[in-house]
């Protein structure tokens, strides 16, 4: 088979097995995961230095090895974590920045964390990537290891190794070596059955770096090598580790002469082959012994012969994975531990993986060490200092969401990885993304579990390593040159990277344009994962990688016009490209080729219609960025008619200024754009494609200025155009291009100039005699005075004090204030926004303009005529504005305050007020201004409170609120109070004296000390006296008396005694009470509400009938509720003798006390026994009726088949139509045959029915029983096929059934049947005889006079008892 190498990452490893290794959770080790007494160092080995027989090993000549840069070009950009400062011990102190976890690597814990990312997916990488693997069968390998155990009796193949040869082991102990060429032809085959009986299936095997031997591991513990170039046997050891036990694992190293095994005992041995006077020898020694801790995986560091000379394979360093931790050793010069790392917490029935590769970091080549178990990869990287000592740094986890059975290197940042479920993940080692997922269960994989579980050798194992066995699978998987080999039962399955060309054509051959274009960009751009097949330097690849993508491109296009839809709506067509073109012309953008996108894929496109237009709108959004300059005239001609013919004209707008439109009719262009009112194109055309600045203005101002100039309303549109060239002359003077970017910088002066001298014109072109001067600065004003000022004011601060500057500034105020102030028809508002602009002007520090202050006096009279009160608040706030931009320094003060007092600008008074420090007089402008009278409370407590303010000046604030305090309560009487308590708490008896009028008084009162009315003041902080309190409660009982007793809850400081002087003052009898009765005197206080409630009852007694209809009763119910409750409240605190005196213990309530008591204990007994009775009847009766359904609606089952009078079958008579009667008792009969035999009765219109047989049987019982019993017990009224009935020897003679009318016969039987239930007298029996009585005239229940042949009472029988127990359960 065809080995295609990876030219870009060469440093894949040439020998180093990255099996997939068994993990298990040791069940009995709890030693200590840091100490190394697992390793046998009971001596000090010395490392002796073996002569290497060359003819016996075949060790070739190494050439020149090449630079690093030639072996890995990819280098990794991850910081170090933690070093090994410690040989003995694995001391971590920092962490790795990029890892998900913050715990150090030495954490037992630090599994804990993998758990809660393994759900955790990674996109679908297909439409990013492609297909990044090639699997293929070795169909000439698969078919001779099939032919073998069919002719052979090899075996099914058990074990593989990979080199410049393909090993194949079996399972009957051959060896089946193949070539790697396209015939995979069996170049030898080693061993023989007969070995293989005696060995057992081969289990491991292993190819040293040269190819030239093969060591072979056996189920049942021995090994062999073998010479690869003659076929022969070179070694049969049989004593390199305890016997019974299977070989797990065999590995040369890079020292040919030495190699590890690792048996199902978990122990590892160092194999060393000697050749001594032509006799070969192995010596072993062993590492790690199993009964400390069981090794079930090892990998040995193998270097390419080009790294032979890395510092780090000096030590020939080994990793072995046990089932609770990572060791890695170093063999040489010495047996030394560098690291120990444990797992932490894990599935025990996990695989242990290792891997080592060779990687850059920080360009520096080192080795790097894989190692899992469970769903959490780590990495660590090897390093060896100039000491000469190993420091291993900790490098991004990988957390996954599978278990692992396999983890493969395939080079430095690309590896590949299987899950349990036979499914494999190709993964960037550095960004952590998944590139592929390929399922290989058709591979049928083949597992070591017999080996593990040692089946060859009695399965002398631990249930750990067992455990782990299960998913073993290390000997079915190599990798060696990039290329991996899975092990199925009957086939050899091999992986490897494709190029990065293969890859865009795998997914061409699916049809997936889009998808190949984009990872084909992700090739040009560098940013694509497990790239192979390209080479150069940078450039070199994105040309090489444009080619191909314009080769796409030619096939995209042609496939988007042969695919189109010929029949069909033009919607589908459109929705078809749409899909298609843009990714043409995004691809073409992206790779520069514009020459390409307007030539050959514009002409291939304009073959149809609707592409065409496709491709025209997929190039607005590039022409709107500026991404894309230099189109074609034919282009954009193309692209204007195009959407102008949609209608689209702000579309066309929007393209028109984004484009370089000097090659195509300027004047069509510019008419297009006037017609369609495309102002910005056409201001953009004339600017950009004729450097003409004043016509567009000439054109604009023609629209707008007659409408103005006549007064009229102006249109949305003109406004519109109006905004628009205000902004175009803000552009332009500022030296900017409309609608964006800038102007040429050699023509900014000679625009400001042109726009200059056409806004001064003393007249436009062609103008009427009628005009009048400056036409467009008057325009303007009119238009918008504020914007076009503010248009001015930006451009004066732009200008540079030269003489040409100063002039055209005097100028233009100059013709300001000739247009406004000698014209009536601005308002004041206009006239206002002029002169604020002059005053900020003139209040600049470098002002060199010049204005005649008569004018701003003129202005003054103006805003501020008293005779005209229109506009008032817009006239004051023009003023303002023109005050407050520096305009103050053009009039005299003391005239401004008196004009302003009389034109009522009370915030121009304060403004001025405010610059002389007389804060008191301002309270008068609050005070005085009915839109802000409600702020001066703010504004007193502002002044108060902020520091800054000197006394003087708050002594001044706060007389003048005293003299005002009357206005100010009656404005806001919460506010006022809340301004007094925060700032004068202590002259509150001083405003109360100014306070004359007592209901303004009242208001401030209530609102200082009623808490709910909402101030936010500290009520204790106020310290004011009783008095005030006993005031304020006295004029709360003259203005609101209803509201007393709900205020004096909520007050608290005033006296009880005057309080209660004022309450007699003012008659409130309830308050009066409850002000006793806080006080303590109960008595007192019932004594006033009883006195109230007698008065209240002889209102009602002395008036007339018309009278008392018209009071209510509703006083007197509220007065006596009043005194139950005062009575309740206090009861609790009275003794026995205050409680019945002075009523209740006294007088004729007195004398009866004793019997009304006795009532109350009968009424009491009486209830609760009324309810225990009637709740068990209630019960009883229920479980009767539902008894008694349950007997009337049982069927009826008879005993035989046939009728008791004829015996014979009940059918013989159905032709007859007879019917059939069923008793209860089980009898059936023919209806004719109990005719016969006058078994029918007639009662009240009714046929019923008697039982021949049972009537029979107890003659003598019938003839005693009347008439009536007779209806009872023995007679059921007809019924086809079915009658109910009841057997009359059980004696039912004791029972009789109500001859109500109401309960139907049949339901007569079914309930005597239940009354024999009861064994006695039911409940509901008793009822019904009681009811029976009641409805009797001479009703005695308990006297025997109405004994006799009809009537025997139940209450009369010796045995009666009643049974208050529940009633029997039922069996059906």
């Amino acid at each position: 088979m065809e080995n295609e190498p990876d030219h870009e990452n060469v440093e894949q490893s040439l020998s180093a097995k990255t099996t997939e290794e068994e993990l298990n959770k040791s069940f009995n080790l709890e030693a200590s995961l840091s100490k190394f007494s697992y390793i046998d160092l009971d001596k000090e080995l010395e490392f002796k230095n073996d002569l290497i027989d060359d003819k016996e090993f075949d060790i070739p000549q190494v050439d020149t090895p090449p630079t690093l840069e030639s072996i890995l070009n990819e280098t990794d950009d991850e910081d170090e974590s933690f070093v090994l400062e410690d040989p003995t011990l694995l001391n971590i102190d920092t962490i790795d920045s990029h890892s998900y976890d913050t715990s150090s690597v030495a954490s037992s814990d630090s599994g804990d964390r993998t758990n809660l990312k393994r759900k955790k997916k990674l996109p679908d990488s297909f439409s990013l990537h492609g297909s990044v693997m090639r699997h293929s069968l070795l169909k000439g390998i698969s078919a001779q290891i099939v032919s073998a155990a069919d002719k052979v009796d090899a075996g099914l193949p058990t074990a593989i190794a990979v080199s410049s040869l393909i090993a194949v082991g079996t399972s009957h102990g051959l060896a089946l070596i193949f070539g790697k060429d396209q015939n995979q032809a069996l170049r030898l085959c080693l061993g023989s059955t007969s070995v293989g009986g005696q060995y057992g299936a081969i289990s491991a095997l292993s190819i040293n770096n040269d190819c030239s031997r093969l060591l072979c591991g056996f189920a049942k513990g021995q090994i062999t090598m073998w010479d690869l170039a003659s076929g022969k046997l070179l070694r049969s050891i049989t004593d390199a580790h305890p016997p019974g036990t299977a070989i797990l694992h065999i590995k040369f190293t890079d020292d040919p002469t030495l190699a590890i095994c690792n048996d199902s005992g978990g122990s590892v041995f160092e194999l060393t082959f000697k050749r001594v006077m032509g006799v070969r020898t192995c010596e072993s020694r062993c590492l790690f012994s199993g009964s400390k801790g069981e090794v079930c995986c090892i990998e040995p560091l193998h270097s390419k012969p080009e790294l032979k000379d890395h510092p780090i394979t000096q030590f020939s360093l080994l990793a072995m994975a046990s089932l609770t931790k990572i060791l890695v050793i170093g063999l040489k010069p010495s047996l030394k531990v560098w690291m120990t790392f444990p797992y932490g917490r894990m599935d025990p029935s996990s695989v242990p993986l290792l891997a080592w590769h060779f990687v850059a970091v920080h360009n520096y080549v080192n080795p790097m060490l894989a190692f899992c178990r469970g769903d959490v990869v780590h990495f660590l990287l090897v390093k060896r200092d100039e000491s000469g000592a190993i420091h291993v740094t900790k490098q991004k986890h990988l957390h996954l969401y599978y278990d692992l059975i396999n983890f493969t290197w395939i080079n430095s940042r690309t590896i590949v990885l299987l899950d349990s479920v036979e499914k494999l993940h190709v993964i960037d080692r550095q960004t952590q993304e998944e590139l592929e997922t390929v399922e290989i269960s058709e591979v049928q994989l083949v597992y070591n579990s017999s080996h593990f579980k040692s089946l060859a050798t009695g399965g002398n194992v631990s249930q750990a390593l067992a455990l782990v066995g299960e998913k073993a699978c290390y000997q079915s998987i190599s990798s060696y040159g990039g290329q991996i080999f899975y092990l199925g039962t009957k086939s050899v399955y091999v992986m490897m990277l494709r190029s990065w060309r293969e890859r865009v054509d795998h997914l061409l051959k699916q049809d997936c344009l889009t998808e190949a274009l984009a990872l084909a960009w992700s090739f040009h751009e560098g940013k694509a994962k497990a790239v192979v097949g390209l080479s150069g330097d940078a450039s070199k690849r994105k040309a090489v990688v444009a080619d191909r993508m314009v080769e796409i491109l030619f096939h995209y296009a042609d496939r988007a016009l042969k695919k189109c839809p010929d029949q069909g709506k033009i919607q589908v067509m459109e929705q078809h490209f749409q899909d298609m073109v843009p990714v043409i012309v995004d691809y073409c953008l992206l790779l520069e080729r514009k020459d390409l996108l307007f030539s050959q894929m514009y002409d291939k496109l304009s073959e149809n219609s609707v592409a065409k237009g496709v491709f025209l709108e997929c190039l607005e959004p590039y022409i709107l960025s500026d991404k894309l300059v230099g189109m074609t005239p034919q282009v954009m001609k193309d692209l204007i008619v195009h959407f102008q013919d949609k209608k689209l004209m702000e579309n066309v707008e929007a393209l028109i200024v984004h484009m370089d439109i000097t090659s195509l009719d300027i004047q069509q262009v510019v008419l297009m754009c006037w017609e369609n009112r495309l102002y910005d194109a056409m201001i953009y055309v004339y600017n950009r494609g004729m450097n003409e600045f004043i016509s567009p203005m000439e054109k604009l101002f023609r629209v707008i200025a007659p409408p103005l100039n006549a007064g009229r309303t102006l249109t949305d549109e003109q406004v519109v155009m109006g905004n628009k060239l205000l902004v175009y002359i803000s552009c332009c003077l500022a030296g900017r291009a409309y609608p964006l970017g800038d102007i040429p910088e050699d023509l900014v002066p000679l625009v400001k100039n042109q726009v200059f001298e056409f806004l001064i014109r003393l007249h436009s072109a062609e103008a009427s005699p009628e005009e009048e001067i400056y036409p467009y600065v008057r325009t303007l004003l009119h238009f918008d005075t504020r914007e076009f000022l503010n248009v001015l004011a930006l451009t004066f601060e732009d200008f540079k004090n030269d003489k040409q500057a100063v002039e055209y500034q005097q100028r233009i105020v100059d013709i300001l204030l000739k247009v406004m102030v000698e014209n009536s028809d601005f308002t004041p508002s206009q006239v206002g926004c002029l002169f604020t602009f002059l005053a900020r002007q003139l209040a600049k520090p470098d002002n060199t303009l010049f204005v005649n202050r008569t004018l701003f006096d003129q202005v003054l009279e103006f805003l501020c005529s008293p005779d005209d009160d229109s506009r008032h608040s817009e006239r004051q706030q023009v003023l303002l504005e023109l005050l407050q931009a520096g305009g103050i320094v053009q009039f005299e003060e003391s005239r401004l305050i008196r004009m302003a007092e009389k034109a009522e600008f009370y915030q121009i008074c304060e403004f001025m007020y405010e610059r002389e420090h007389q804060y008191d007089k301002i309270i008068d402008c609050y005070l005085r201004d009915p839109l802000r009278e409600e702020e001066v409370f703010n504004y007193i407590h502002n002044i108060l409170s902020i520091p800054g303010h000197s006394a003087e000046e708050k002594q001044s604030v706060w007389q003048k609120a005293m003299d005002h305090i009357e206005e100010l309560v009656s404005l806001r009487p919460c506010k006022a109070a809340e301004l007094v308590a925060t700032h004068f708490s202590e002259q509150i008896e001083t405003v109360i004296k100014k306070l004359q009028n007592q209901v303004l008084l009242f208001k401030f009162l209530r609102s200082l000390l009623d808490p709910r009315e909402g101030i936010h003041v500290n009520q204790e902080l106020l310290q004011m006296s009783p008095c005030v309190t006993e005031q304020f409660i006295e004029l709360l009982c003259q203005f609101s008396p209803n509201q007393v007793i709900e205020t004096l809850q909520v007050l608290e400081c005033y006296r009880l005694e005057e309080t209660i002087q004022i309450t007699q003052k003012y008659q409130l009898h309830e308050v009066t009470a409850y002000l006793l009765e806080k006080k303590g005197d109960i008595h007192g206080a019932f004594l006033i509400m009883l006195q109230r409630l007698q008065s209240k009852l002889q209102e009602i007694t002395h008036q007339d009938e018309k009278t008392k209809e018209e009071l209510s009763l509703k006083d007197v119910e509220d007065t006596m509720v009043e005194t139950i409750a005062l009575c309740q409240r206090n009861s609790h605190n009275l003794n026995q003798q205050q409680r019945e005196d002075p009523v209740y213990g006294k007088g004729k309530l007195g004398e009866i006390q004793g019997l009304i008591l006795g009532m109350l204990d009968t009424f009491n007994y009486e209830q609760t026994l009324l309810e225990t009775t009637t709740s068990l009847l209630n019960q009883d009766l229920h479980w009767s009726l539902c008894n008694l359904r349950a007997s009337v609606t049982r069927g009826l089952n008879p005993k035989q088949d046939y009728c008791s009078i004829c015996l014979q079958q009940y059918k013989r008579r159905q032709e007859m139509a007879d019917e059939i009667i069923v008793f209860s008792c089980g009898h059936l009969y023919h209806s004719f045959c109990l005719q016969n035999k006058e078994c029918t009765i007639e009662t009240e219109g009714q046929t019923r029915w008697t039982c021949y047989k049972c009537s029979s049987s107890n003659k003598v019982g019938k003839l005693s029983e009347n008439s009536s019993e007779i209806k009872t017990g023995k007679t059921a009224p007809s019924q086809v096929k079915m009658s109910p009935s009841c057997h009359p020897s059980k004696g039912d003679s004791t029972v009789k059934a109500a001859s109500e009318p109401v309960l139907h016969p049949q339901q007569i039987q079914a309930f005597d049947q239940l009354c024999r239930l009861y064994r006695g007298s039911s409940r509901l029996a008793l009822l019904t005889e009681l009811s029976q009585n009641r409805s009797s005239e001479s009703y005695r229940p308990f006297s025997g006079s109405q004994s006799g042949p009809a009537f025997n009472s139940i209450f009369q029988n010796e045995n009666f008892q009643l049974q208050l127990i529940p009633p029997p359960v039922t069996e059906d």
